[in-house]
């Protein structure tokens, strides 16, 4: 079984353009897709965690 693809922040704020700024904001109001901490303190998204944000977006939009 394949581990699930884990994206670093960075990577995640680029893909969806926004700032981390505004994304600690979205965040702060249970609006951001759930970030994972690491043992070593770094963040990571899962992409089916993204995937699912950006649908949930899109039909919120519609």
């Amino acid at each position: 079984m394949a581990r699930p693809q884990m994206l670093k922040l960075p990577e995640v704020l680029e893909e969806i353009g926004m700032s981390r700024a505004a994304f600690y904001r979205m965040r702060a109001r249970g609006q951001a897709p759930r970030l994972r901490k690491l043992p070593n303190g770094q963040l990571r998204v899962s992409r089916a965690d993204l995937d699912a944000w950006w649908s949930s977006m899109e039909d919120a939009a519609a």
